[in-house]
């Protein structure tokens, strides 16, 4: 049997403390050389009693509960997300492959926003897409135009289809054509600028239309070709690539695009085009790191798809930005969106520029993120953070905190540095609104005046109440499901 220390002992014995809660209240131990570790410790659900009860009957095994659907309905959800297959299969024009696009139509990024109501970048970018389409010749007639009611507005995401930062797609655009093999749906997303003075910033300038011409009458048709002759490209294979060589898939994306340039350049150069129109697009694809993104954000988005609209399913299935909310949905609550005022980015800016010049978070480009890269592989691509702000470990930790709210790790997208197990995959609505842990996203900032284009890149978080909001709402989704079933029977 053990002899135990006296009581004295505990008084005369180093003090070592564990404070759980604000790192304040150990800074007067800290002030007197006391070892002290902080616990990064929250109460459940922000301390809201009546979202811990929804939570707890969600997840309880109680046999008046919901754990056993939420547990098939979430399996069932992420093997659609896991197995999925996207291939980039061609490009077409939007107004013809893009589903209920019309040349009135203009699609915006992040969930439903009526002109009065947007951004700076998102108003500059649609005054750009109407001059595109010849549908006004000035920003004052185009602005003229968009708050006429003639235009129809509505986000990419209600068309099978996403867009980066401010995400407009018009008629005229030409888009890649992503298909999941696996479900046999699609995707659509328009073809990537650059950075600096782009549409997708809000910038709409005459070399940013005439960029836009060159795009839809000579690089499209060019690599629409090329992609033709090669056959359809598996996207999950080189992401999966590009992951091991040092990409996250949303804000770095130079061995992605380096993968694509490899895949495509035999089929370019043996195509009966001038050679100069060959070299602007080759030049124009190497000067662009960022061309991939435009393809891992609909390889993202026909991958959601396939688990959306699964009853009882707590899986996010779009997070999204339009400059003035931040929304999401989840898979068991079907079309139905979750919003808050968006969020403003930490991060780096360009020179000239800074947090004053910012316009709050924008872009779907976070479909990334909730397909399970971009933020969620930080870890893969620790050069990220020159570009976004934070450290190398930074960028381990954020890949680590993320498997707190995800329900599976990707068995294609793996991390080197982690000893190749996969990223973070599929966000639990219920394990966000318990924990408080937010996802963590990768995003560019764009001016919030229009016009003017990109002024940084950087780090952001979601608002805590869009995931309370679906946890709330999916308990009422299965209340009501429970009523129907038994007034059936």
């Amino acid at each position: 049997m053990s002899e135990r220390k006296p009581t004295t002992a505990l008084f005369s014995d180093p003090l070592r403390v564990v404070n759980l809660g604000l790192s304040s209240f150990a800074e007067t131990l800290r002030a007197s050389r006391v070892p002290v570790i902080d616990v990064d410790w929250r109460p459940p659900a922000g301390g809201d009693a009546a979202l811990i009860r929804i939570i707890d009957n969600l997840k309880s095994d109680d046999e008046h509960a919901w754990s056993a659907t939420i547990t098939a309905a979430n399996e069932k959800a992420i093997e659609h997300l896991l197995s999925a297959e996207p291939h980039l299969i061609g490009i077409g024009i939007a107004r013809d492959v893009v589903p209920g696009m019309t040349d009135r139509t203009l699609l915006h990024a992040g969930p439903p926003i009526t002109w009065d109501a947007m951004c700076g970048p998102m108003r500059g970018a649609v005054m750009g897409g109407l001059i595109y389409e010849r549908a006004a010749s000035t920003p004052d007639s185009a602005a003229q135009l968009a708050a006429s009611g003639d235009i129809t507005f509505d986000p990419c995401h209600h068309h099978q289809s996403v867009g980066p930062m401010a995400g407009v797609m018009t008629a005229s655009m030409p888009v890649w054509i992503i298909e999941n093999v696996t479900a046999g749906n699609r995707a659509y997303c328009t073809l990537n600028e650059g950075l600096g003075q782009v549409l997708r910033y809000g910038a709409f300038g005459d070399e940013v239309i005439s960029r836009l011409n060159w795009m839809q009458n000579e690089l499209a048709p060019i690599l629409s070709q090329a992609i033709e002759k090669h056959g359809p490209i598996d996207m999950r294979s080189l992401l999966a690539q590009a992951l091991q060589m040092g990409d996250e898939g949303h804000n770095r994306n130079r061995a992605g695009t380096s993968l694509l340039i490899r895949e495509l350049a035999p089929f370019l150069v043996r195509l009966s085009e001038p050679s100069e129109s060959i070299a602007r697009v080759l030049e124009f694809l190497h000067s662009n790191d960022h061309f991939f993104l435009n393809l891992t954000m609909p390889a993202g988005k026909c991958a959601l798809d396939a688990a959306a609209d699964i009853p009882g399913s707590s899986l996010v299935t779009v997070m999204a930005r339009n400059g003035t909310q931040f929304g999401i949905r989840v898979s068991g609550t079907g079309d139905r969106w979750f919003t808050a005022p968006a969020p403003i980015v930490d991060g780096l800016y360009l020179p000239g520029f800074s947090a004053q010049d910012a316009a709050p978070d924008i872009g779907d480009s976070a479909i990334t993120e909730t397909a399970g890269y971009g933020g969620f592989a930080m870890a893969a691509a620790p050069a990220i953070v020159q570009f976004v702000g934070g450290t190398p470990q930074l960028a381990l930790d954020t890949t680590h905190r993320m498997r707190s709210i995800t329900m599976a790790e990707s068995r294609s997208y793996q991390i080197p540095a982690m000893g190749f197990r996969g990223t973070p995959t599929g966000i639990d609505v219920l394990r966000v609104a318990e924990t408080g842990i937010l996802p963590a996203i990768n995003t560019g900032i764009a001016h919030k005046e229009p016009g003017i284009g990109m002024v940084g890149a950087g780090l952001v978080t979601p608002p805590f109440s869009v995931f309370a909001d679906a946890a709330r709402a999916l308990a009422e989704s299965l209340g009501k499901q429970e009523k129907d079933q038994m007034a059936a029977s």
